[in-house]
């Protein structure tokens, strides 16, 4: 059951003015705001729905709470965008204020009560009724406070407070800055992903690991439970098609290992998942209960028949053909008008050929990858960049006219890490990221530093993320600063014509950025009188026989000599950044589909 808690019916919410809309903007329904259940992976029947229309204030940030608020926002798009109805900028010297009024169901008392909330960026406090029920730094991933001491019958005050520095503090951000332009792109602050509520028993499961083995057949599958001072045990049941296969308990502590007989693999072509249902028990009577699903595949790095080093899935060499993902909507910026929006981008993806994304510098909410799961789409998942701002010795003349050239990434003032705490804070988001997103089937890499935006410590960072998670594969420097260790040479390729490159040191080689080819659709563009790209073209026709030789006699040679994976870029157009395959507002495609669907099945 789910309950869409509106908040101010008679308030007439419209989207501000002034840019590029897309087709599902119409479809934002201010009384039901992205509905869907936000977390796939972790299913309970009754939760509250807290999306909608809340209170806002922009206050200088030394002002504590006001009751005197500006007007009303919509949750959960950020303040910039214009699906928020108010598309302001919020300063680094401000602060963001949201209200709004809940009431729990009585069917909910004596239970204890979840609040969470998908992502708000950067820096949010949270009162239940006056009283702080915590805080949370981090733009990009989802936390959870327990409220139920905070709670009166009635109704109940939710405020939630935001600090966001953008470009100006260091943290994790990605292409967020305060003056956009070219590959920079519009700030996003606040609340930027689905607000809700769910009942739990007093004992709950928190958190729950999925590790599937094909080689073994098997799946591992822990939890960790918010527990009164017992030790309880928990149960997972395992269905193929509805029908159950499988079965097994443990204790809290432990990990089960579930046999998967005859194991579907999942695949890009063939994207099977499993269901399990896991249970906390106590004597046979269940406590808590939720809902899940996995994917039986393994990725990794073998040499193939000619023994080449290549990126593998099931035991079996599969080039991976991927377009760079960036996540960025006209109307809701770093947030999707709606469920369909966000999967029309996987859907498209696949109609393209792409067997494979980047999703880059940006974390997506858990439905996202939801649908890259169930359609089959392999995901390079990139952590957030972060740190000082770029460095034109180490940004632009090193990377292109000293390519042979080894940088050491320990020179922390000049990588923009100088401060001991803000290399720490990338290690806890780092963290944040692996965990939040472990479970997800289609993630296949993991890409902690891009063309050495923040890079430090990489050869140390690489190491423990192979630890943390050694079910995947690691790009740990996406383009350039190659520490010349790990299993992946990885390059970036734009101004000059694809080639493989030195130094490979026995690893397998991934073009992990190329292309950028421009096109500019009268209409469909952020900003009719700027543009960028990497090489322009005036009309379709040209842009269509440029990439057709850009496949065919560029990338196609190389993947006979040993590169394993490459990304295009990009798969839309993000502001006044033109390069992509799909116009902005994702009404024009800008090469014929069939020749790209074609072209791209390598």
């Amino acid at each position: 059951m789910v309950l869409i808690m509106g908040n101010n019916n008679d308030y007439c919410w419209k989207p501000a003015t002034g840019s590029l809309m897309t087709r599902w903007a119409k479809e934002v329904n201010p009384q039901s705001v992205l509905p869907e259940y936000p977390r796939p992976q972790m299913v309970r029947e009754e939760w509250i729905n807290l999306n909608g229309l809340w209170d806002y204030s922009i206050k200088a940030i030394n002002e504590e709470e006001t009751s005197e608020y500006d007007g009303k926002i919509l949750v959960p798009f950020p303040i910039e965008a214009v699906l928020s109805g108010v598309k302001k900028p919020l300063m680094p010297d401000e602060r963001l204020w949201y209200r709004r009024s809940f009431e729990i169901p009585d069917t909910w008392m004596g239970q204890s009560l979840l609040l969470h909330f998908g992502a708000v960026d950067w820096k949010a406090e949270v009162w239940i009724n006056k009283k702080k029920a915590g805080e949370h730094t981090g733009g990009y991933y989802p936390f959870t406070f327990e409220i139920s001491e905070y709670l009166v019958d009635g109704e109940n005050e939710l405020v939630v407070s935001v600090w966001d520095p953008t470009d100006t503090y260091g943290q994790e951000r990605g292409k967020q800055t305060l003056k956009p332009n070219g590959i920079f792109y519009t700030p996003v602050s606040g609340i930027w992903q689905t607000v809700w509520m769910e009942p739990v028993p007093t004992d709950y499961i928190k958190s729950i690991k999925l590790t599937p083995d094909i080689d073994s057949e098997e799946i591992s599958i822990g939890i960790e439970a918010v527990l009164e001072n017992r030790d309880l045990e928990f149960e997972a049941i395992v269905y193929e098609k509805g029908k159950k296969i499988t079965s097994g308990k443990g204790r809290i502590a432990d990990t089960i290992k579930l046999e998967i007989p005859n194991p579907r693999p999942w695949s890009p072509e063939s994207p099977f998942l499993y269901d399990v249902k896991i249970r906390l028990i106590e004597n046979e009577i269940v406590l808590d209960e939720i809902s899940s699903y996995f994917g039986m595949r393994k990725f990794s790095i073998e040499k193939d028949e000619e023994g080449i080093k290549r990126l593998f899935l099931n035991n079996e060499p599969l080039f991976q053909n991927g377009v760079l993902d960036q996540g960025y909507w006209p109307d809701g910026l770093y947030t999707a008008p709606t469920d369909e929006a966000l999967e029309f981008d996987v859907k498209t993806t696949k109609k393209l050929g792409f067997n494979m994304t980047r999703k880059h510098i940006k974390v997506e909410p858990a439905r996202w990858y939801y649908h890259c799961d169930r359609l089959g789409l392999i995901v390079w998942q990139d952590m957030i960049s972060g740190g000082g701002g770029m460095n034109a010795l180490h940004h632009l003349i090193l990377p292109n006219f000293a390519r042979g050239l080894k940088i050491k990434d320990n020179k922390y003032k000049a990588l923009g890490r100088e401060e001991r705490a803000n290399r720490d804070n990338y290690k806890k988001e780092l963290k944040e990221m692996i965990d939040a997103l472990y479970n997800v089937p289609s993630i296949g890499m993991w890409v902690p530093f891009n063309e050495a935006w923040g890079q430090f410590d990489a050869v140390e960072i690489e190491e423990w993320v192979k630890r943390y998670d050694p079910t995947r594969c690691i790009d740990h420097a996406s383009g350039w600063h190659d520490q010349r260790i790990g299993d992946i040479k990885s390059v970036h390729i734009y101004f000059r014509k694809l080639r493989m490159p030195k130094r490979i040191n026995g690893r397998t080689v991934v073009v992990s950025e190329y292309g950028g080819y421009s096109l500019h659709e009268k209409g469909h563009v952020w900003c009719e009188d700027k543009e960028f790209g990497y090489k322009k073209f005036k009309t379709r026709n040209g842009l269509q026989v440029a990439y057709t030789s850009l496949i065919n006699d560029q990338l196609k040679p190389l993947v006979q000599k040993g590169v394993s994976a490459a990304v295009y870029t990009q798969l839309t157009d993000v502001e006044t950044e033109i390069n992509g395959l799909i116009t902005y507002d994702r009404e024009i495609i800008k090469i014929d589909m069939d020749v790209l669907n074609d072209l791209n099945r390598i």
